[in-house]
């Protein structure tokens, strides 16, 4: 029988955003040492654990003297210091994800190359070094409208992401390395989170689909089971579950997809840390995505990963009109609802389109689900 000290490793997270806040709420569950960097105390993670140092995690000497207080190293954001990753796992350190596959994914040229080498389905693609490049490609024709152009590095929620229907969204054009890909013909987005461990063993969660907010180009709304046949969840599981392994990954690796028209499947980007589509997974009766991400990285069994219960996800984005210190309009008759869980991000100020949080909702069926969203939309502001 195997014996487990919950607090005999310190766990250092480098984010301290609302992912990093729901994984020191897991943590706490489990009675996990673990530890936040961000640039300051006002992010949400502070709000939950008091072991939250000062400091940018972009910054090659912040993260190694942060790491070095550590047994093992995760993220709940990609975008940080490869260089001092690499230097901590020199040093023995345990970083999860490795760092090898976090600076792959960092470049999403290098992602659909990856696709396009092991043969797993993408939009066709190619890729350019700026404005003037992309400009000229379509004058010889080699580009057909429409396309959608992402930068390699840097864009995350809809940022760094441009989507070109004929010449007049030309000007629209991000000048920067990025790729041009075929628009796709999307009748749903859909998402896959896979979770490896330190031991290989992988498993992946019941598909989602998801709608967008028309403006901010950010999940609205993640429905679970997905809207999908059943033998397009598998193949989807099936995706997640080998890209996970080809890369060898330990935690999670968040896919999304595009199920097409043609009822083909089409991968979009991937993520590898805890992900806005995998927030359902809190209260529809699976272990959390995020208590899987803390069970991969310290080698023990991933939990339950078929989410039992019909649910649907609202983010809480901030009312279009609205800045400043936020106030929840309607919070007493949303928290009169049956099969209601509200999530809070603890962000003081609100902004147009701001990320403040999430509602999941259960019930017996997805028609149910989908009224009392109906009802919590009609309901619920956040407005300053």
């Amino acid at each position: 029988m195997g014996i487990f000290n919950p607090r005999s490793r310190k766990i250092g997270i480098l984010g301290g955003g609302q992912l990093g806040k729901m994984l020191a709420q897991e943590a706490s569950r489990m009675d996990l040492d673990v530890s936040f960097m961000d640039k300051d105390k006002g992010y949400p993670a502070a709000k939950v654990c008091p072991q939250f140092y000062e400091g940018n995690f972009n910054n090659y000497d912040d993260v190694l003297n942060f790491g070095r207080k550590m047994n093992v190293v995760t993220i709940e954001i990609e975008h940080v210091h490869i260089g001092a990753l690499k230097q901590l796992e020199s040093e023995g350190i345990q970083v999860f994800p490795q760092p090898h596959v976090l600076e792959f994914i960092q470049d999403k040229g290098l992602q659909k190359q990856f696709y396009k080498d092991h043969h797993f389905p993408t939009a066709e693609f190619s890729l350019y070094e700026n404005k003037i490049e992309i400009l000229e490609a379509v004058n010889r024709g080699d580009i057909e409208f429409p396309f959608v152009q992402k930068l390699r590095k840097g864009g995350y929620d809809g940022k760094g992401v441009q989507i070109v229907n004929s010449r007049d969204d030309l000007s629209k054009l991000m000048d920067e390395p990025g790729i041009i890909e075929t628009k796709a013909k999307i009748q749903k987005e859909v998402a896959v989170i896979a979770v490896r461990n330190t031991f290989g063993e992988c498993k992946a969660y019941s598909p989602v689909s998801m709608d967008f907010h028309s403006e901010a180009n950010l999940v609205e709304d993640v429905v679970c089971p997905a809207e999908i046949p059943e033998e397009t969840k598998m193949a989807a599981i099936d995706l997640a579950i080998r890209i996970a392994n080809k890369l060898e990954i330990v935690g999670l690796l968040a896919v999304e997809m595009f199920y097409n028209e043609d009822d083909s499947l089409w991968i979009n980007e991937i993520a590898p840390r805890p992900h806005n589509s995998g927030h359902i997974t809190l209260d529809n009766g699976a272990i959390s995505q995020f208590e899987n991400h803390l069970r991969a990285i310290l080698g023990l069994g991933i939990g339950q990963t078929t989410c039992m219960l019909p649910s649907v996800m609202i983010n809480l984005l901030g009312d279009p009109v609205y800045s400043g210190k936020a106030l929840y309009s309607g919070f007493d008759e949303i928290m009169k609802m049956d099969g209601v869980f509200v999530h809070l991000y603890s962000k003081e100020e609100t902004r147009p389109l701001r990320k403040m949080g999430h509602i999941n909702i259960h019930g017996k069926n997805l028609e149910d689900c989908k009224k009392t969203a109906t009802l919590i939309r009609n309901t619920f502001k956040i407005i300053a």
